[in-house]
């Protein structure tokens, strides 16, 4: 913990400050909800709102933010993760290239209807 009053005035005054930055963004979602958007602006509007939230808590309240390190390991984590998880599908579909594959409800050809 600190142990002089400066650094406990500081730390209490930006844990107010984070607080009263939460309250706003929970005035402006509700805010936001008064709003009748597309379905993806309410989600992109909604995941902002969240991801700006989110990581005031998580940087302020949960000290991460003095947690460097482990912060960007785990960001070449989720990196590699998310490719990855992008490259599966390359991976799957690889074996059909350049096969020839009949449309669906296409017209039949003359090697198959057999004129």
């Amino acid at each position: 913990m600190h142990s002089d009053s400066a650094a406990v005035k500081k730390s209490v005054r930006t844990y107010m400050l984070v607080g009263a930055a939460l309250l706003v963004f929970t005035a402006i979602t509700v805010g936001a909800n008064q709003f009748h958007f597309g379905v993806p602006v309410a989600v992109t509007v909604a995941l902002i709102i969240a991801t700006m939230k989110g990581s005031m808590v998580a940087s302020i309240f949960m000290h991460l933010s003095h947690e460097k390190k482990w912060i960007y390991g785990a960001l070449i984590l989720t990196v590699l993760g998310f490719l990855i998880l992008m490259t599966v599908p390359i991976f799957t579909i690889m074996d059909t290239i350049g096969a020839h594959v009949p449309a669906i409800g296409g017209a039949a050809t003359a090697e198959h209807t057999g004129h």
